[in-house]
């Protein structure tokens, strides 16, 4: 029988779940896999890993000047991300990831990264990028057997492309895509919808996907980095109740069931497709999200609306048995991050912890 480990502020009796009732924050089970799971359920199931800060755009509502994000120093090597990924298999059975950036792209480790990822057992890795070097990593990226991908696009316009990424060709994403549905890959295209800069192009982007059989997602603007609490945040922030009511003129649509711990509220169109919005300000998930963030110089973060991280390259110096203890540990910690009801915003650049 495993034993059980509770850490606890304040006294609280566990419940039927297992979980104690008002102030327990953390549980561990150390029965086969860890549980570590917190008052409301929530456990890490969902990796999400930056293989490197930097990016070939600017996105307007990533960086504030322009300038494109380099490689942060001290990155991690691709044998120490992949001995970290299979560390937390081990210790909490997390068995999906998803490879982001900055740019992934541009990693030289991207790779050695999906070569040693893919064969680690995971029931699901991903792919995010913006999608401008998939003519050198399409076909890779279809042969190494990953099954989905999404693609960051704002907009179909070449101008506001420009205006909104300011780098990089539109013709090369849009004909990347078409490239990867003949692969067999299922593809998503994530949105972020800005007030007088793209919101006219929510419509033209939808039919753009339903088209292909491409689910679209909305990212409602996050409140962080350079947008924290700022005028420029409050002038640009397109709210899902707008989204929805735009496209009502033009589809009938309802919504529809999503995963326990989807970060999309997501919807069904009347004579066929989806699309989902990820309304982190209008209908906040906080309450259900299992998501872990490994950044590119070996930091942990439990939660994007928390700028603390946790430092774990001492730890790979370690063997496994210890290392694992020790992270053990630093889950704990990275858990209670995690914000109780809604996401506050935060000063953290999401770039550099994998959006």
């Amino acid at each position: 029988m495993g034993q059980q480990l509770c850490a606890t502020i304040g006294a609280g009796a566990p419940n039927e779940t297992g979980l104690g009732s008002g102030n327990l924050d953390v549980m561990i089970n150390t029965t086969n896999n860890e549980v570590i799971a917190d008052r409301f359920g929530r456990r890490f199931g969902n990796l999400r890993v930056s293989l490197t800060a930097a990016c070939n755009y600017a996105c307007t509502y990533c960086v504030p000047n322009g300038k494109k994000l380099q490689a942060a120093a001290y990155e991690l090597s691709a044998e120490e991300m992949i001995r970290t990924v299979a560390l937390l298999q081990q210790i909490t059975g997390i068995d999906k990831v998803r490879i982001t950036g900055g740019e992934p792209l541009l990693s030289p480790k991207f790779g050695d990264f999906l070569l040693g990822v893919m064969q680690l057992g995971l029931n699901d890795v991903s792919l995010t990028t913006n999608g401008q070097l998939l003519p050198r990593w399409g076909d890779h990226i279809i042969a190494s057997g990953m099954r989905r991908i999404n693609v960051s696009l704002d907009t179909l316009d070449p101008d506001k492309f420009r205006d909104i990424a300011r780098s990089g060709d539109l013709a090369t994403v849009l004909s990347s895509i078409d490239r990867l549905l003949e692969g067999g890959l299922r593809v998503k295209v994530n949105m972020v919808p800005m007030r007088r800069i793209n919101d006219a192009q929510i419509v033209p982007m939808l039919e753009y996907c339903r088209q292909r059989g491409i689910e679209l997602r909305f990212i409602e603007l996050m409140n962080m980095g350079h947008l924290r609490s700022s005028a420029a945040f409050q002038q640009q922030f397109f709210s899902m109740d707008e989204i929805l009511e735009l496209i009502s003129h033009h589809y009938t649509f309802s919504r529809t069931d999503a995963p326990f711990d989807s970060t999309a509220v997501r919807f069904e169109i009347v004579g066929g497709g989806y699309f989902g919005v990820i309304a982190n300000e209008s209908e906040p998930f906080c309450r259900t999200c299992t998501r872990l963030r490994l950044s590119s110089n070996g930091h942990l973060y439990g939660c994007l609306s928390n700028a603390k991280s946790h430092d774990i390259r001492p730890l790979l110096e370690q063997p496994d048995a210890s290392a694992r203890s020790a992270l053990r540990q630093v889950l704990v910690q990275a858990l209670r991050d995690k914000q109780d009801l809604s996401f506050k915003g935060e000063t953290t650049v999401m770039k550099f912890i994998g959006g």
